[in-house]
Order: structure tokens, then sequence, then C-alpha cells
């Protein structure tokens, strides 16, 4: 009984992250993520189908059997920190603006396609711009360089969806316009805040998803910005899971990297 529901399950949850990732793909998400989705899935629809083989396969020698639950294990613990860390960051989001002036506006670029921000991005700017809309003088930084494929770079794609979308807004607006990563869209804003004459130590509101909000606000302070006002877009729902995943490896990523310190 117990054998036959671990087969339906592993059946169910591979049909269901396969048929998610097609449909991603289908949306134009292209993001490592989604191989991840259907090398899982495609793992748990083979091994259902071949679970009378697998079972007597591992049943012939002990090692296979402790190589195999060892297998399973690891598998397990990996979904666990998983759902610790989609609840990390389930706890972390704030949807409210704070109400506290900043001294500049920092929007990280998220993807642009065909010379339209991605719906990720369009968040984060309307974002800003509600921020913006409150404090007129203050400076916004667009950040996010150019794309072999892409005329425009980010920054500018990001500048033409404020124009467009807010024409009342008359906040200056400033292009970083050569970061490729987070640490990038934030060490490059620094020498446009320089010229400004801001610096590091005064309130700077850094504009991101709510999923990106505690790594890149763990990067800006391991560079030196001093008062970080987090201003978290929302992530839709379509893409949520998929996008906190990616969050999940870049985070290990930018800690191996020494972007930013677990202990700051």
């Amino acid at each position: 009984m117990l054998k036959q529901l671990k087969r339906s399950l592993s059946l169910i949850s591979g049909l269901v992250l396969c048929i998610y990732s097609i449909w991603l793909m289908n949306q134009g998400q292209r993001h490592f993520a989604i191989p991840l989705f259907l090398m899982i899935g495609g793992a748990l629809i083979l091994y259902t189908l071949l679970f009378s083989s697998i079972q007597r396969w591992k049943q012939n020698s002990r090692f296979r059997t402790w190589f195999w639950n060892c297998l399973w294990g690891g598998f397990f613990c990996w979904i666990i920190s998983v759902a610790a860390f989609f609840a990390y960051i389930q706890m972390s989001i704030n949807s409210n603006i704070p109400t506290q002036p900043a001294t500049a506006i920092l929007v990280l670029g998220s993807g642009i396609d065909q010379g339209q921000p991605s719906p990720i991005l369009k968040n984060r700017l309307d974002t800003a711009a509600k921020y913006a809309e409150r404090y007129p003088n203050i400076l916004m930084i667009m950040t996010g360089g150019r794309n072999l494929w892409e005329r425009q770079s980010e920054a500018e794609v990001m500048q033409n969806y404020i124009h467009r979308t807010y024409p009342r807004l008359k906040n200056p607006i400033s292009l970083e316009d050569q970061s490729r990563s987070t640490q990038q869209n934030l060490q490059y804003s620094q020498v446009i805040l320089k010229q400004q004459n801001i610096g590091q130590h005064e309130p700077i509101a850094i504009v991101t998803s709510d999923f990106h909000s505690p790594r890149a606000r763990a990067i800006a302070r391991h560079q030196g910005y001093q008062h970080v006002i987090s201003l978290s877009a929302s992530t839709p729902q379509n893409i949520r899971y998929n996008s906190w995943l990616r969050e999940y490896f870049a985070l290990i990523s930018g800690w191996l990297l020494n972007e930013y310190s677990l202990f700051q």
C-alpha cells in the first residue's frame, strides 16, 4: 500500500512539474530553473515506470539499498531546504510602500523582451513610480545593461516605460546601463550617486521584487550602503515559484562568490 502511494505521488508530481515547465517555456520564460523542473519531473516519471525493476535491483545488494536510500534522503533534505527558503521569502514580503523619504531610488533590472520590460520588471517600475510620486525631486536610477540581441539597454527600456506610463512623473532619471547582475547594478550605481553628491550613508531606496529584496539588501550593505530602504514589488502569480527557485540558487551562488555576508 505504501509503495503504491509512493509510486502514485511520484507520477503525479512528475507530470505536474513537466507540464508546468512546458507552460513556462510557452510563456517565453527562459531560466535554468525550468530545465531543473523538467529534469526532476522526468526522473520522477521514469522512477514510476521502472518502479518494479528498481525494487528488484536494489534488493539484490545491501549497498544498492543503502545507496538508493541515500539518494532519496538527499533529495528530501533538498526539498526541505527549498521549502524553508520559500517560507522565509513569504515571511519577508512587505507590500506596504515605506513613507520614509530617500535621497535616491535605485530600480534593479529584471530582463526585457523585444524592447519591453518583463512582467517582473514592470511591477518593479510601477512600485518605484508610486514611491516617486510622493517625492517628485528624488533622483531615480534605472539599472541594467544591454543584451547582445537587444538594441537598447535595460536601463533605457525602463526609462521609456516610466515616461510612457507615468507622463506626469517629473523625477530626474539617470541611467546605469553597463551592469549584468544585481551586484553590478548596485556597484555601478555608486558612480552616479557620487556624481550627484549623494553619499552611501544617506537613505537609498532599492526597488526590486519581493523574493529578491533580502539578497539585494544584503549585497547593498556588503558594498557599503548604510541606510537601505527596501521597496518590494509583487511577483506575478504564474511565475512566482519558478522565480523563487531561481532566487534559491542565486542566494547560494552569491554567498559563494562573496557578494554578501551571512553575518553582516
